[in-house]
């Protein structure tokens, strides 16, 4: 697996209520993501900052990617290591913290609660949790500790 990979997407603000940003609360943080011949993402900035709590926001899509990007190497290591995986849930969290300047996530908490096949498969299945961590493009991407609190159970 060698090469650097590209991707390609439009983000295109929806939220013009008619007068621009003519000031900070005449606007709608509404904006849609486009990939090429998917589903549209409706998003808006969080709540907190005058965002539409109906619309996902950047801050859960970002802690969405880091969990999606670890259980798919997570499974891709369990087949590898003859651990079948039944099920697998992940209640993530993400906590970002507001400075002068912006902010910036400070941690990320992956609790991912997996199903296998067999009893002797739950210690090994718990390992590579470690080791997902370690391939992960998007953990690998990120200044902050990820940590991981999984549970594994037989189906």
């Amino acid at each position: 697996m060698n090469g650097e990979h590209f991707y390609e997407l439009a983000v295109t603000w929806t939220g013009n209520t008619g007068t621009g940003t003519s000031d900070y609360r005449a606007y709608a943080r509404s904006h849609s993501v486009f990939v090429n011949k998917k589903v549209e993402i409706c998003c808006s900035s969080d709540p907190a900052f005058m965002g539409d709590n109906q619309k996902h926001n950047p801050e859960e899509l970002f802690v969405a990617s880091i969990a999606s990007c670890h259980m798919l190497w997570y499974l891709h290591l369990c087949a590898e290591a003859g651990v079948i995986v039944q099920g697998y849930t992940d209640n993530a969290t993400g906590t970002m913290k507001e400075t002068e300047t912006g902010g910036n996530f400070v941690g990320v908490t992956l609790s991912p609660v997996v199903l296998v096949s067999e009893k002797w498969m739950i210690e090994k299945a718990n390992e590579l949790h470690h080791k997902a961590n370690q391939f992960c493009f998007i953990a690998n991407s990120c200044n902050f500790p990820i940590t991981h609190n999984p549970i594994c159970k037989v189906f």
